[in-house]
């Protein structure tokens, strides 16, 4: 499994890459492997603050529909479009072009708490 260092990951299967308060996310290596082939993604968040751990969309595969939980605290301001044409990009490339939603963080300091890619990797075994 692919599990870039430069990332902070949750316990809940999500990615969070930040750039200075704009954080991209997306799912893991590890949930989209888990899930499989994914058919559709839903992300009706645009706009809204949610607080980390709120469900801001789900995704659907073949065999199950999963919930997308916020990394973090902030507002949701881009969801990945691309997506809506080609969502086996999750698949076939989880960490690039199959990013989910671009957001706003309100607390920066609160990304340092989620897990790193060793942390990460440990809880998946």
């Amino acid at each position: 499994m692919n599990f870039p260092e430069e990332l902070h990951y949750t316990k809940d299967h999500e990615w969070i890459k930040l750039e200075g308060n704009i954080a991209t996310i997306g799912i893991t290596d590890f949930a989209q492997h888990e899930l499989g082939d994914i058919v559709y993604v839903d992300v009706n968040t645009v706009g809204k603050t949610l607080a980390a751990e709120e469900i801001f969309g789900t995704v659907e595969a073949v065999k199950t529909v999963s919930d997308l939980f916020l990394p973090v605290h902030g507002t949701v301001t881009e969801v990945n479009d691309l997506l809506n044409k080609q969502p086996e990009l999750v698949n076939t490339d989880p960490y690039g072009d199959g990013w989910m939603i671009k957001m706003t963080v309100t607390d920066i300091a609160s990304v340092a708490a989620l897990l790193s890619k060793n942390a990460y990797a440990d809880l998946v075994g």
